[in-house]
């Protein structure tokens, strides 16, 4: 399992379920949305600071990005 896709995928699922947009949740971050983007795909090495980051925008805690339950599911498929 690679884990940069793991958190991605879960980045992407809870990102969507918050109906936010990349600009959004890197607005909230003080990132670019390309780098919402990377992460979310799996290119990014994500920090601990930037998964803490992470979590405030989206309101989710560091535990619901590591997991495993929904990895490979239809929905992050294709990232």
């Amino acid at each position: 399992m690679d884990i940069r896709r793991l958190v991605g995928g879960n980045v992407h699922r809870y990102r969507k379920a918050a109906a936010l947009s990349q600009e959004e949740v890197g607005a909230r971050m003080g990132v670019d949305r390309a780098h919402v983007s990377l992460i979310e795909r799996g290119e990014q090495n994500a920090t601990l600071l930037t998964i803490w980051s992470l979590c405030e925008a989206l309101g989710v805690r560091p535990r619901d990005l590591f997991d495993e339950a929904n990895y490979g599911s239809d929905d992050t498929a294709d990232l």
